[in-house]
């Protein structure tokens, strides 16, 4: 935090710098191709600043950045522990001081809250902003999802995908448009994702939001 007192007003304006941290799939371990070890989904830390301006003596409620840390790590393990969550949902959140925000997209109602519900009950966290959105129920959709599933799961380069619990290739569907979100090994897995993700029938667009591991 920086402090400079302005000559005009005699007020102190102050930089707050908040650490948001957002995880890409807020999950999970998934097997690389060449060493074959476990590698943890990373987040991103995505820092923001704004400016304030506050009488001179006003008090700012400082947060310590391990208390943050903490906040963020324990948020990930509890979305990741949901019983309903699938490969057709994706959480992502992001961690501002003692308040949480949910974000992401999933096919059930009661995902939507149980996450709300886990993440409350984590020490320390004051708010939580549930922004997830609950997809549209869709007979057409659901069909697609799992023509989706097999384009990409069950083609043979890419079949090592499916074997974690927790797959590292989110499939979001919505009114016929696709989302491809997660991690995989390499450009060449991202770009064959996307054109198998193209073949499914029914498939409106392809959007191939997925992240090469590094």
């Amino acid at each position: 935090m920086s402090n400079i007192r302005s000559r005009s007003t005699g007020r102190r304006v102050v930089a707050k710098y908040h650490l948001n941290f957002r995880s890409l799939i807020a999950k999970e371990e998934v097997p690389t191709v060449k060493t074959k070890s476990w590698f943890m989904v990373h987040s991103i830390l995505v820092m923001a600043m704004t400016v304030t301006v506050l009488p001179v003596g006003a008090q700012q409620r400082a947060v310590p950045q391990q208390a943050v840390e903490r906040i963020q790590k324990e948020v990930r393990h509890e979305l990741v522990m949901l019983p309903f969550l699938t490969v057709f949902d994706n959480l992502a959140y992001k961690v501002d001081g003692y308040n949480v925000t949910l974000l992401g997209q999933v096919t059930k109602p009661v995902l939507k809250s149980d996450a709300e519900t886990a993440v409350k009950r984590i020490e320390g966290v004051e708010k939580v902003d549930n922004q997830i959105e609950v997809l549209p129920l869709s007979p057409m959709d659901d069909r697609l999802r799992q023509s989706m599933y097999r384009a990409i799961y069950a083609y043979p380069p890419l079949q090592r995908y499916g074997m974690p619990v927790v797959k590292p290739i989110r499939i979001i569907v919505k009114n016929g448009h696709v989302t491809l979100i997660g991690v995989v090994d390499s450009v060449g897995d991202k770009n064959l994702a996307g054109l198998r993700a193209n073949t499914a029938p029914g498939v409106f667009s392809v959007k191939n939001d997925l992240v090469v591991a590094k």
